[in-house]
């Protein structure tokens, strides 16, 4: 029998001759919608946004990344340029003193003690989250992912809960002066356990927002430029904690999205319309929750549920899961 025509093969999953032409046009037009879509919003920020002068307003004040990747790098980058020192201790927390958040609305002492403890040791939890993304809210979430988040690794939300079904990796990631060992950033970052590719890759801290009673945890999330989310804490009659970033104009609580404009000058856009919202909280069972809900519009845009449980070594360590007395 004569042999028939051979088939093309594919060695270790290499892409054949014939598919390689395709696949090198589709990365180009994904590269061009990158491109318009990154300068889009640059060019939207440098047109809308309010020009200040960085010493002016330093609550506004946060490291702007570049263009491009951002990822693990940010840290060590962040660290080279402002002669700070890295460390990673084990039980590290995102606000290092939850007192610090106390002002003449908000009391501290009437949140839960597992929540506190939380907030001053995330470093040693485990987290496990589930997604549920709105109609409307996959569309925008998939152009935002999928040309821009995934290629600069940063701000990758999960659009699937498949993405989340092996877990979440967290880190907290401090940087300090080598001389005082002053906290000047804590980095927290996130990562799909399945991928290894970065989620998040924020800093937090607290700081006094101009228009806000209490001091606000700042989040900030590099990227070309950077978002700040102000966040203003809320303490609710069952010892529940919340976080709040719908404030109703400039120089309060909320998204600003920010570029440079010069050496000393930035250009910071105030989005009203976006906003987040956290409710941390106990649950019948003792077992430590989050519900993560932002919004658009007054449109719920994705809904992201956290399980946070503590690591074996910690487990004597929390305070009892009663809640406090008011």
């Amino acid at each position: 029998m004569e042999p028939g025509p051979s088939l093309p093969t594919v060695a270790n999953g290499a892409a054949s001759p014939a598919a390689q032409p395709t696949a090198d046009k589709r990365s180009a037009l994904y590269d061009l919608i990158a491109f318009f879509l990154e300068s889009g919003i640059q060019i939207w920020v440098h047109i809308t946004g309010r020009r200040i002068r960085e010493a002016d307003a330093l609550w506004l004040r946060c490291p702007l990344g570049e263009r491009g990747r951002i990822g693990t790098g940010i840290y060590e980058r962040i660290a080279r340029e402002e002669n700070l020192q890295i460390q990673v201790p084990p039980g590290a927390g995102l606000v290092p003193d939850f007192n610090a958040l106390r002002g003449p609305s908000f009391n501290p002492d009437a949140i839960h003690p597992a929540i506190r403890h939380f907030y001053e040791h995330a470093a040693a939890y485990h987290l496990e989250v589930w997604t549920e993304v709105s109609l409307l809210g996959r569309f925008f979430l998939w152009l935002l992912v999928e040309f821009i988040s995934r290629r600069m690794e940063q701000l990758n939300f999960p659009i699937s809960s498949l993405e989340v079904a092996k877990g979440m990796s967290s880190e907290v990631v401090q940087l300090l002066e080598p001389a005082s060992g002053r906290i000047v950033y804590t980095g927290w970052l996130r990562r799909l356990k399945s991928s290894g590719h970065v989620i998040y890759a924020g800093l937090y801290s607290t700081v006094q927002v101009p228009g806000e009673p209490n001091p606000c945890v700042k989040v900030t999330f590099p990227c070309n430029g950077s978002a700040n989310v102000y966040l203003c804490p809320i303490a609710h009659p069952d010892g529940s904690f919340g976080l709040d970033s719908s404030g109703s104009a400039w120089g309060r609580s909320g998204f600003y999205r920010i570029v440079r404009s010069g050496p000393q000058h930035r250009r910071v856009r105030y989005v009203k319309t976006l906003h987040e919202l956290f409710h941390v909280y106990v649950d019948d069972e003792g077992v430590l929750r989050t519900e993560h809900i932002i919004s658009f519009l007054g449109l719920t845009i994705i809904r992201l549920h956290y399980k946070m449980s503590p690591s074996s070594s910690l487990v004597g360590a929390i305070a009892p899961t009663a809640p406090p007395s008011q």
